[in-house]
């Protein structure tokens, strides 16, 4: 039902408009126009700033035509670097691919573009429909903060998020809970070659600390991880300072909690026995979520699916994303496989039939949501 042509040429389209976190004012305009001229009513919100490429979250609604539940279709529109000048190249095996010197923007441009091929399809073709609400949110790679910063008015009784690795079928049902942690020690300045006894190096009391840490896989739900540590001046300068910034994910929020803990007393510890001093933050980042396969907003993924002749495949993420945001608002939502892989890196690719797959679970949604077998 979807049209392949348009919904290739349109994510063509959309990976070659640069929008890296933080500069997403051209994707933005263009998404608004098009979004409104289908008819739905679109705001966008102050989430970004005022910076001269920033922009804000994409909320748009379609009035409902039929009865059913209100359904919330969700995905990002920056990108990662390195992120511009990108040039999509498709392969004669189907497949997507950058030129290789960027990313190829999949991460989440597939989804933005099934998701707006499905609401053409459902405008063209008059599909009776439940309210349907879009959200094209920004700087979902910095942390999360454009589904943070979403209205409240913001609602739906089901939410799906365009924005998981792997085949279509894949639905994330389950995703961890993550803690920041930033540590600053400070020792004490001295000449490294005349007085070093009169120093405290920070630098050694910080790797004393990570070197007494458990870190990586912690067990089967639970990673944590020291990815970022600077400090010092010259090598002839004791070093009075070192900075650090970690983190901690898990699905259980106990286990997540316990082994941020003990991070930081890890840190404390070490600095306190070397006479150093260190001042540590912790920031709950994102709330983790999870649902049993009961679930309705299960049902009505394996539902629309099966229509596609596609078994749902219910897994479990390392990962958060802005599903995460919306259950912690009390929407229940799941993360949707696009077909996008290898992420993040100059090998990321997404076969066509994928992307049009996408469209078309997402169509089998709202038909589904009103009631359609």
């Amino acid at each position: 039902m979807v049209n392949r042509d348009r919904l290739l040429s349109e994510f063509l389209e959309l990976v070659q408009i640069d929008s890296v976190s933080g500069r997403e004012r051209k994707v933005c305009d263009l998404l608004k126009k098009r979004l409104g001229s289908l008819g739905l009513q679109v705001v966008e919100d102050d989430a970004g700033g005022t910076g001269a490429l920033a922009a804000g979250n994409i909320v748009a609604r379609l009035a409902a035509t039929a009865d059913g539940p209100h359904l919330l279709f969700c995905a990002h529109m920056d990108t990662v670097e390195p992120g511009e000048g990108i040039k999509p190249v498709v392969g004669e095996d189907g497949v997507v691919r950058s030129r290789g010197e960027t990313i190829l923007a999949a991460d989440d441009k597939a989804g933005i573009a099934a998701i707006m091929e499905a609401l053409r399809t459902i405008c063209e073709q008059k599909i009776e429909h439940g309210e349907i609400t879009v959200a094209f949110t920004i700087c979902e790679e910095t942390g999360l903060l454009g589904a943070k910063r979403l209205a409240p008015s913001v609602k739906a009784d089901f939410g799906f998020v365009l924005d998981s690795t792997g085949p279509p079928g894949g639905v994330v049902v389950r995703a961890p809970s993550q803690d920041k942690i930033t540590a600053t020690i400070y020792g004490k300045a001295a000449h490294a070659g005349v007085d070093p006894e009169k120093g405290i190096n920070a630098i050694y009391v910080a790797a004393q600390a990570i070197a007494a840490m458990k870190l990586g896989r912690i067990d089967p739900e639970t990673t944590a991880n020291i990815g970022i540590i600077s400090g010092g001046k010259a090598t002839n300068i004791v070093p009075d300072c070192v900075y650090l910034e970690g983190e901690v994910r898990s699905l259980a929020n106990k286990r997540r909690a316990e082994n941020t803990d003990r991070i930081c007393r890890t840190i404390e510890e070490t600095a306190r026995k070397a006479k150093a001093r260190a001042e540590i933050k912790v920031d709950l980042l994102y709330e983790g979520f999870g649902f049993q396969k009961e679930a309705p907003v299960i049902e009505l993924v394996r539902r629309a699916m099966r229509r596609r002749g596609i078994e749902a495949v219910l897994n479990q993420s390392g990962g958060g994303s802005d599903a995460n945001v919306l259950n912690a608002r009390g929407i229940p939502t799941v993360n949707l496989s696009t077909g996008m892989e290898n992420v993040h890196t100059t090998d990321e690719q997404i076969a066509v039939t994928d992307i049009v797959t996408t469209a078309q679970i997402v169509l089998e949604l709202v038909l589904c949501a009103r009631g359609e077998e």
